[in-house]
């Protein structure tokens, strides 16, 4: 039985319909964190990436591109997949600790939130503020909110299939996850959900200045995703 979220990925599951819904995913998610880059020279963070399948497409937009995930397994096929692209590497979040204090020009954490505990991402949190640098932005996406349940995510994932056209395979997608143990662990272990306040709360008490976007990263716009700045210390001081 799987015992945790990083073991789920860690392993073939049924979370994408077939290969085009996942190329159709990462060209999505890679041209949306493309447009995000500040300037050419930029360092960038991809926390939670996944298979990350266009990231040589972020990083022909950057300097450097750090792509991170907590699954061994995609770890190793993203070192294989970009071996002969100087500009990106591949790191374990443990990993992470070892970057410089504001290193980074640009933080990503798409369908992150949902899998960590709150410690965790507050944790989490901690670590993005220390290697953001001044200016330098947080985009944590695909926040799910407590009034947002499984159906209105099947709901999302059939409109993009239907534009993707790969709607019978995401039709069988949704059977064969129903039926796998993705849902079971979805019971056991919970996904993390946050409502906007909560979500900006959490942010501002470490330490940004943070808004919602007006659109999530992906397809599914029912989820929430927010755009977070360090503080400065004295421009949040009164006068």
């Amino acid at each position: 039985m799987t015992a945790s979220w990083r073991e789920f990925w860690n392993r073939d599951n049924p979370i994408y319909a077939n290969d085009r819904h996942r190329t159709l995913h990462y060209a999505g998610l890679a041209r949306e964190i493309a447009a995000l880059v500040p300037h050419p020279d930029a360092q960038v963070l991809d926390h939670g990436c996944g298979e990350a399948l266009s990231a040589d497409r972020v990083a022909r937009a950057c300097g450097r591109l750090i792509l991170c995930d907590a699954a061994p397994r995609v770890r190793e096929a993203l070192a294989r997949r970009f071996a002969a692209e100087p500009r990106i590497a591949v790191m374990a979040p443990e990993e992470l600790e070892r970057l410089a204090d504001a290193s980074l020009d640009l933080i990503v954490a798409n369908s992150v939130a949902q899998y960590l505990t709150r410690a965790e991402l507050e944790s989490a949190l901690r670590l993005w503020r220390r290697t953001l640098k001044p200016g330098g932005a947080l985009v944590l996406a695909d926040v799910i909110p407590p009034d947002l349940g499984p159906v209105a995510d099947a709901r999302a994932l059939l409109a993009f299939a239907g534009t993707g056209g790969f709607l019978g395979a995401a039709l069988l997608g949704l059977a064969r996850t129903a039926l796998s143990d993705y849902r079971a662990l979805r019971q056991r272990l919970g996904l993390s959900q946050y409502a906007e306040a909560d979500m900006l709360a959490l942010l501002r008490a470490a330490g940004f200045a943070a808004e919602r976007r007006p659109r999530n990263l992906g397809h599914n716009q029912g989820r929430l995703a927010f755009t977070a700045h360090v503080q400065d210390p004295e421009a949040a001081r009164p006068a």
